[in-house]
């Protein structure tokens, strides 16, 4: 399913119609590009936007710049980093254990690589009007190791 386009339409006052083409003019764009910028943002901040004159919006930005430092700073909850740090060892854990689980593999395939290629029997390499006095045992090795 391919992603489809939908129409929006919005209703308003004839003076708030002519100050969005002002605003669409003076950005150069079109009257519907103001619109999806808005319903972009809208969704991309989860329906929370305020539309604000610019002077309102730039004098906002100088409030939170003089009271916010840089990088932002969170204060994180002991339990929290307890549990990330519990979370880290267990999957510190869990990777050495999946290594120790390669090469217990690994040592395994080479035990059969170097065993006896004879003891081996594939049942689509038999031929059935092969040997038909020849029997075979199907079972364990045991007795051999």
């Amino acid at each position: 399913m391919g992603n489809k386009n939908k129409t929006i339409s919005f209703r308003v006052s004839e003076d708030k119609f002519e100050t969005l083409r002002e605003i669409a003019e003076e950005r150069d764009i079109s009257l519907s590009a103001v619109f999806r910028d808005y319903v972009d943002m809208l969704v991309a901040h989860d329906g929370q936007v305020t539309v604000a004159p610019d002077h309102e919006i730039e004098a906002a930005t100088a409030e939170e710049t003089s009271t916010e430092s840089f990088p932002p700073k969170v204060e994180v909850p002991k339990s929290f980093v307890r549990e990330h740090e519990r979370l880290e060892l267990r999957a510190e854990h869990l990777r050495e254990q999946l290594e120790e689980y390669k090469r217990y593999v690994t040592e395994l395939s080479t035990q059969l690589d170097e065993s006896d290629q004879d003891e081996v029997i594939h049942l689509e390499d038999l031929d059935e009007g092969e040997k038909a006095d020849t029997s075979y045992r199907i079972g364990s090795f045991d007795d051999e190791y």
